[in-house]
C-alpha cells in the first residue's frame, strides 16, 4: 500500500489493462480485419518508399527527403499503436507495464505533432515551388531540410515531454482498467483519484497550439498556391498544378478531420457510444499512414519510376 497524500491508501499500479470495445465485443473481430490489412499497407507502401528514394540517387532531393521523414514518424506510429491493439482483439493480451503506457502516450502525442509539423513543411515546399519557382533551388536546399527536421524534433520533443510526465506523477488509487485500447493521456489520467484539470487543459492548449498553428499556416500555405495557379497561362498546368496540390490538401484535411471528429465524439460522449472514439482514435494513427505514401509517393512521377527501376533490378 501506497500513502496518498490526503490521508486515503492507494495501491501500487505496475501495470493496466486495456478493455477496448467493451460495448461492443462483437466489433472486435470484424474491425481487426480491415485494421490488419491497413497495417500491413501503411508498413508496405512507407518502406517501399523509403527504400526507393534511399536507392535512387535521382530522388536524393529536399521534397523527396521531407517524404521520408513522413514515412519513418507513419512507420513508428503504426507500430507503437496497431500491433498492441491486434494483439488485444486477437489473443486478448490487455495487460501493458505501467512505463511502457506512458511511453507509448509519449511517443503518441509527439509523433501525431511531428506529422502535423512535417505537413507544415511540406505545405510551405509546395508554396515555394508554384509561388517562386526560379528561386525554389536556392531556398528549399539540403540545409533547409536539415535545419526543418531539427525544428520538428526539438519542438514537439520538448512541447509534449509533460504529457506522459503529470500522468504518470497521479496517485492511480489501484484502478488499473483503461477503456481505451490504446493509452490516450486522459482515458490514463480519469483513474486517478487526484485533480486531474492541469493535465485537461495542458492537453487541450499544447494541442490546438501545436496543431492549429501548423493547420492555420497549412491552409494560408494553399490559399497563396491556388492563387498562384488561377494565374497560370501555360497549358496544363493549372490541372497539373491543382492535381499535385489537391490531393495533398485533402489528405492533410482527412488528417485534421478525423482528429476533430474524435474530439467532437469526446465532448458530445453522452450521444455516442463511447466505443467511437475509441475507434477514431485507433484509425487515426492507421489511416494517414498507409494514404501518405500512395498521395504523397506513388502519385509522383519520380518516385513511380524510381519503383518500376528498382523492380527491374529485383527481377
Amino acid at each position: 500500500m501506497i500513502a496518498h497524500p490526503n490521508g486515503n491508501n492507494s495501491i501500487e499500479v505496475s501495470d493496466f489493462l486495456l478493455n477496448c470495445l467493451v460495448r461492443s465485443p462483437s466489433w472486435q473481430l470484424s474491425f481487426s480485419l480491415p485494421l490488419s490489412f491497413l497495417f500491413l499497407l501503411a508498413m508496405g507502401a512507407n518502406s517501399i518508399l523509403l527504400i526507393t528514394i534511399w536507392m535512387e540517387d535521382s530522388l536524393h532531393e529536399p521534397m523527396y527527403y521531407l517524404l521520408s521523414i513522413l514515412s519513418l514518424l507513419d512507420i513508428v506510429l503504426c507500430l507503437t499503436v496497431i500491433p498492441k491493439v491486434l494483439a488485444i482483439f486477437w489473443f486478448d493480451l490487455k495487460s501493458i507495464r505501467f512505463y511502457a503506457c506512458f511511453l507509448q502516450m509519449y511517443i503518441m502525442n509527439c509523433f501525431l505533432a511531428m506529422e502535423s509539423c512535417t505537413f507544415m513543411v511540406m505545405a510551405y515546399d509546395r508554396y515555394v515551388a508554384i509561388c517562386h519557382p526560379l528561386r525554389y533551388p536556392s531556398i528549399i536546399t539540403d540545409q533547409f531540410v536539415a535545419k526543418a527536421a531539427i525544428f520538428i524534433l526539438a519542438r514537439n520533443i520538448v512541447s509534449t515531454v509533460p504529457i506522459p510526465i503529470l500522468s504518470s506523477r497521479l496517485h492511480y488509487c489501484g484502478r488499473n482498467i483503461i477503456e481505451n485500447c490504446i493509452c490516450a493521456n486522459m482515458s490514463v489520467s480519469r483513474l486517478s483519484c487526484d485533480d486531474v484539470t492541469i493535465n485537461r487543459l495542458y492537453q487541450f492548449a499544447g494541442g490546438w497550439t501545436l496543431l492549429g498553428s501548423d493547420l492555420i499556416f497549412i491552409f494560408l500555405s494553399y490559399s497563396l498556391i491556388l492563387r498562384a495557379v488561377l494565374r497560370l497561362k501555360a497549358e496544363g498546368a493549372m490541372a497539373k498544378a491543382l492535381s499535385t496540390c489537391g490531393s495533398h490538401f485533402i489528405l492533410i484535411l482527412f488528417f485534421s478531420t478525423i482528429l476533430l471528429v474524435f474530439v467532437l465524439t469526446h465532448v458530445v460522449k453522452k450521444k455516442v457510444s463511447p466505443d467511437v472514439p475509441v475507434l477514431l482514435n485507433v484509425l487515426h494513427h492507421v489511416i494517414p499512414a498507409a494514404l501518405n505514401p500512395i498521395v504523397y509517393g506513388v502519385r509522383t512521377q519520380e518516385i513511380k519510376q524510381g519503383i518500376q527501376r528498382l523492380l527491374n533490378r529485383g527481377w
